[in-house]
């Protein structure tokens, strides 16, 4: 299906193309080498980098006559909703009309499920009553193995698997995925230690059974050259000392890229100036400010001013030290301690390790960061 022209070029959600995504041509030429030799992936990186799209933009260094089927589990909530999301997967990644099509859509009917069409978009959604999941999954997954063509299934949001109330999920899962020939996955999630756990812990049903990709941060001179590349092609001006604080303020995290860009694009410019981008992002904060208040009821005093003080920082890498905790008054190092886990579990901030071992942490939510960087 060929992609649609987006209306604005710098789109926060969907894939349009290869024409606005900006670079990832190393991981995306890894993943797909993987793939193209028999091994399944597995993608490793922090929120708002761009894995979604990645995983779509990887169809375009596969072959033609490659099956590539997507599937967000995020929304599921039982393995009955698993299976749903791969029937409902499969059906809107085939063209009823076509051979392959036919035989596929004939297929999914011989399983007897409720099939109906979305309202709003028209796509086709499946409905299991069955009792058992496994067998109607192990089923979808061995006729696609049965097929001429190799199959790549991308599923989203993986670890959601260990929400669900059935137990062993991953473990029979894995057992039907050891007896598929042709068909390669891309695994890929938010919550990075879940993910881990699944697949580096030896007692875990898919320990090493997917090839790692770490996801970083695009780098500022291909992204500062891809907004420039955009703006000039509408005849708008943008100066580089202005992409250049654009990508410091957003720390080139691609998703806060893209908002920002986007909403400076709006604007009826044919030059911008930093004022620009500033009122943007000013605007970007006063809309979100509700959601920044909220997130401060859900913490105690002394976790906000935990957060607060990391925020103010940029990055802290030992955040109980003496000095940390003197020059933000945060009192004695068990309460950071206790405070730091519980501003991990909230997902209000992240864990990082560098090559060197080095562990650093930083707001998650870079509009939340700058947000409390205003008020203090």
């Amino acid at each position: 299906m060929k992609s649609k022209k987006p209306l604005n070029p710098f789109p926060t959600t969907g894939y349009y193309g290869p024409e606005y995504f900006c670079d990832r041509e190393e991981e995306s030429l890894k993943i797909s080498q993987f793939l193209k030799n028999g091994q399944s992936c597995i993608l490793i990186g922090n929120r708002r980098l761009g894995k979604t799209a990645l995983i779509h933009h990887i169809k375009e260094f596969l072959p033609k006559d490659w099956i590539f089927i997507y599937l967000d589990i995020l929304p599921t909530e039982s393995e009955r909703e698993f299976l749903d999301t791969l029937g409902s997967a499969l059906l809107r990644s085939f063209n009823e009309k076509s051979k392959l099509g036919r035989r596929v859509w004939d297929f999914i009917k011989s399983l007897h499920p409720t099939i109906s069409f979305d309202q709003l978009t028209g796509l086709p959604q499946v409905s299991f009553m069955s009792v058992s999941t496994e067998k109607p999954i192990q089923d979808i997954l061995l006729f696609l193995s049965n097929l001429d063509q190799n199959t790549v299934i991308a599923i989203d949001e993986f670890q959601q698997i260990t929400q669900y109330p059935e137990k062993n999920t991953d473990a029979w899962l894995r057992s039907i995925i050891q007896q598929l020939q042709n068909v390669y996955f891309i695994f890929s999630g938010s919550q990075q230690s879940i993910l881990n756990e699944l697949f580096s812990s030896p007692s875990k049903p898919f320990f090493r059974s997917a090839s790692p990709i770490k996801i970083e941060k695009i780098h500022h001179p291909e992204y500062k050259q891809f907004i420039i590349r955009h703006f000039d092609l509408a005849g708008k001006s943008i100066p580089e000392k202005v992409v250049d604080e654009v990508l410091e303020w957003t720390k080139c995290y691609t998703y806060y890229v893209q908002m920002l860009c986007n909403r400076l694009y709006q604007l009826p410019n044919k030059q911008y100036f930093r004022e620009d981008w500033q009122k943007c992002a000013n605007d970007i904060l006063k809309e979100q400010e509700a959601f920044f208040i909220h997130y401060r009821t859900l913490l105690s005093p002394q976790q906000w001013k935990l957060l607060v003080a990391i925020a103010k920082t940029g990055e802290v890498t030992a955040p109980t030290s003496k000095d940390f905790i003197g020059k933000n008054n945060l009192g004695n190092p068990s309460t950071v301690f206790k405070s730091l886990d519980a501003l991990l579990e909230k997902d209000m901030i992240i864990k990082e390790y560098d090559k060197g071992g080095t562990t650093t942490y930083e707001v998650y939510d870079v509009f939340f960061e700058r947000w409390i960087q205003s008020l203090y």
